[in-house]
């Protein structure tokens, strides 16, 4: 597997670090002892323009991989504490070639210090997680993608759910409002045989007291008529013989049962 660049570049910038700083040393002790150091001035502003072109193109192949999504987020930081790293040394190694700053061991020493004050911790020695662990950057990219496609595939299944969800909620509205029109239409049909009923129940009061004064009237008309028998008889029965006589009261005894069985079969009982 082929060397990432970033870090090929990386271990090259902190070797071209620590030769500036190793000759910016050399200088200072030259320049104690009285000796001219031009050639050493020169050849250590041109390792300073190497250092910044070198961290320059560090920025590029860490921008370019955060947003190819070449390396996890996680990773993306950690080269970025390496970075910010460089940069301080960068401008500690500056102020310390203009005579501005301390020694280059006193600024050595004084990184250490300060990051053991904030308890930074180094990025290097930070646990690669066991996903990513033994594998390439292509392999961790193509992980990267596969998590990215499931939780896609999620998301689709859990659109497919709720649309499925909306749908039987449409369906079940739909079901409701049929229900309800069915039950109205029930409450009215309900309401016209009700009102049906209650005229068809006039209509029997009426029929009953016409029928109560009906047979009323047809009682009186029969004890009319049996009066005007019993009145016609005794006028007949004293011309006829005596066995006309007792024929004549049988009859008129058994016509006026017959009147009275009618007139109580008629007769109102209200």
């Amino acid at each position: 597997m082929a060397p990432d660049p970033w870090f090929s570049t990386y271990d090259s910038t902190c070797q071209i670090a620590q030769e500036i700083a190793e000759k910016i040393q050399q200088r200072n002790q030259c320049e104690r002892r009285g000796e001219k150091t031009p050639k050493l001035t020169l050849t250590i502003r041109t390792l300073l323009k190497n250092l910044k072109v070198k961290i320059d193109t560090l920025k590029d192949l860490l921008l370019r991989a955060v947003s190819t999504r070449q390396i996890t987020q996680l990773e993306g930081d950690r080269r970025q504490n390496l970075l910010d790293d460089l940069v301080t040394r960068e401008r500690l190694l500056l102020a310390s070639f203009k005579n501005e700053g301390a020694e280059p061991d006193l600024i050595r020493s004084s990184l250490m210090s300060e990051e053991a004050k904030r308890g930074t911790p180094n990025p290097w020695l930070c646990e690669e997680p066991e996903e990513t662990r033994g594998l390439g950057f292509d392999e961790i990219r193509q992980q990267q993608q596969k998590i990215i496609q499931e939780q896609d595939a999620g998301l689709d299944a859990l659109s497919s759910i709720i649309s499925r969800q909306k749908q039987m909620g449409q369906e079940i509205g739909n079901e409701l409002d049929e229900q309800n029109e069915i039950i109205d239409d029930l409450a009215n049909l309900v309401e016209n045989t009700d009102e049906k009923l209650r005229t068809e129940a006039r209509r029997v009061t009426l029929v009953d007291r016409k029928s109560t004064s009906c047979g009323a009237s047809m009682a009186m008309l029969l004890i009319i008529c049996a009066h005007s028998t019993v009145v016609f008889a005794h006028q007949l029965i004293h011309q006829l013989s005596l066995r006309k006589q007792l024929l004549l009261g049988m009859i008129m005894v058994i016509l006026l049962l017959l009147v009275a069985i009618v007139v109580i079969a008629v007769w109102p009982t209200n």
